[in-house]
């Protein structure tokens, strides 16, 4: 069946059919909810490809992302037999001599894991998180079936079905992948410490490294109420409802326009709250990665958005590396046109990041365009951090919260520092041009003495390329003393102000005759 050879990898088949059948012929379902049902009595392994799937709004229709958000990781608890045999083979050494106290009821137990509180000999209190046993063996054969089955499936959707099957799985199985890698999330607990440093309002618990293995993790144990919690009555008086949701707005922002590196699955269930408003981060196994270049270009995008500049949203995306294959730009841009023309209209307070990231990728896969699983990560946090806001303070938004944010990405660019960077790596690369040119003029010489290049000669065409040759030489020259005059400007801009900026000035006025002389020759 399917392609499946061992016998439990075929009757855990025939469940997993014979379950998509029960749902798929209720006629009283949404197609939505016959997944999300189907997921949840597949079990715990299924129930967390669903919440891995609710998290790429580029994989499904927006419907069943929504539906497959309700998912709850929640799951029946191992023994804590089991989970002592795992501590003390992974940790080697008994429970006793490892904790001064071990809970043994979970307090929470999911999927891919559960929780345990205990202390530690120096009486620090600390939630353990242990691996399911046997969940690997689980994932890659529930895996393979999926492969087989989204094989199966590319060959018989119906027409017009843009979503890509194979692609799901593919991506679902690097994501899982880094989520049963307990190191991989203390990791990114720890880099989220060293982010959030000097960030009120924001706690990271401590990992304790000594205790932390791929299968157990042992961190700081900390108590608080979700955030999804707080605007209850009960809280009224104890919480800041509006700072949470600024605070949320804020973090998720530095993360991504400032870090490059942010919490790509802020669920409710993994984010506590502490009084008045603390947020605390307790999940950490779905991580998105940026680079300087794409931070600066998602900036853009977000400004033109905000300026409501169509040619240049058609721009970033081009440079986002979104509009990849060959399509009608003019039909895309027309397209593009219409959908954005519906929140052209509208104040910015009803902007929203949510409906309009789920139009693009509408459009976008409509038109069969991939985007990089960085930036979908990328939207999803946002849309989820917008979503938390508005519940907390309905006058909450997302955009204008970015503002600042796109504001402080610009004024970096021409910092001192930023300048001296740009402006060595420019010089770095004229240098390394001037010096390839004996290199290349040498290799030339020795094909015209091998009689390997043969030359039609013509006189005003020499003089002509002689004259050019000339000139390109005076530009790299003059590019280069205009790099030293940057660099040296930027040096002493923070000592000597007057002379820096004079040296800037001098250095934009070379600019400019460089310029100049660049237009007037291809004229």
């Amino acid at each position: 069946m399917f392609g499946l050879k061992s016998w439990n990898q075929i009757k855990r088949s025939q469940k997993v059919i014979s379950v998509l059948f029960k749902y798929g012929l209720n006629p009283k379902l949404t197609p939505p909810k016959k997944l999300r049902l189907a997921l949840e009595e597949l079990g715990p392994t299924f129930v967390k490809f669903g919440q891995i799937l609710s998290t790429r709004p580029d994989f499904l229709p927006p419907e069943f992302i929504k539906e497959l958000e309700k998912l709850q990781d929640q799951a029946p608890p191992f023994s804590t037999l089991e989970a002592q045999k795992i501590i003390e083979k992974e940790l080697n050494q008994p429970l006793e001599k490892i904790f001064k106290k071990f809970e043994p009821k979970p307090i929470a137990a999911a999927s891919l894991s559960q929780v345990h509180k205990a202390i530690l000999p120096n009486d620090e209190v600390v939630a353990v998180k242990i691996q399911r046993p046997g969940i690997e063996k689980i994932i890659e054969s529930d895996l393979e079936i999926l492969k087989h089955l989204a094989s199966f499936l590319e060959n018989h959707l119906p027409h017009g079905w843009v979503y890509q099957p194979k692609l799901i799985i593919s991506e679902l199985k690097k994501a899982i992948k880094k989520e049963i890698d307990f190191i991989n999330e203390a990791y990114n607990f720890e880099r989220f410490k060293i982010n959030f440093k000097n960030f009120e309002g924001i706690k990271v618990p401590k990992i304790y490294w000594e205790f932390s293995t791929s299968k157990v993790l042992t961190m700081e144990f900390v108590e608080g109420i979700k955030v999804s919690e707080i605007t209850q009555e009960k809280y009224k008086n104890i919480f800041d409802p509006k700072k949470v949701a600024k605070r949320g707005a804020e973090a998720i922002l530095k993360q991504i326009l400032e870090d490059g590196f942010f919490h790509a699955d802020p669920h409710p269930a993994n984010l506590l709250a502490q009084p008045p408003a603390t947020i605390v981060i307790l999940d950490a196994g779905m991580v998105g990665h940026l680079d300087e270049i794409t931070i600066s270009k998602i900036g853009k995008l977000i400004q033109a958005i905000t300026d409501k500049n169509l040619s240049q949203i058609v721009e970033c995306l081009e440079n986002l590396g979104v509009i990849m294959k060959e399509i009608d730009k003019n039909q895309f841009r027309q397209d593009l046109k219409e959908l954005l023309d519906r929140y052209f209209g509208l104040p910015l307070k009803r902007l929203e990041i949510r409906r309009i990231s789920e139009d693009l990728l509408k459009l976008m896969v409509s038109y069969h365009l991939t985007l990089p699983s960085n930036l979908v990560l990328m939207i999803k946090a946002l849309s989820m951090e917008e979503t938390i806001g508005k519940k907390l303070d309905p006058d909450f938004n997302m955009i204008s919260a970015a503002k600042p944010f796109i504001k402080k990405l610009w004024q970096k660019k021409f910092t001192s520092k930023e300048l001296l960077k740009k402006s060595r790596l420019f010089l770095q690369e004229s240098l390394e041009l001037i010096e390839k040119v004996p290199h290349d003029l040498t290799k030339i010489l020795q094909q015209f003495e091998e009689d390997k290049i043969k030359i039609n000669f013509d006189s005003q065409r020499l003089e002509k390329v002689l004259t050019e040759t000339k000139e390109s030489n005076d530009r790299i020259s003059l590019s280069l003393i205009i790099s030293a005059l940057i660099i040296g400007s930027s040096l002493i801009l923070e000592k000597q102000p007057h002379l820096g900026i004079i040296g800037y000035l001098l250095a934009s006025f070379l600019a400019l005759v460089l310029i100049t002389s660049i237009f007037k020759s291809n004229k």
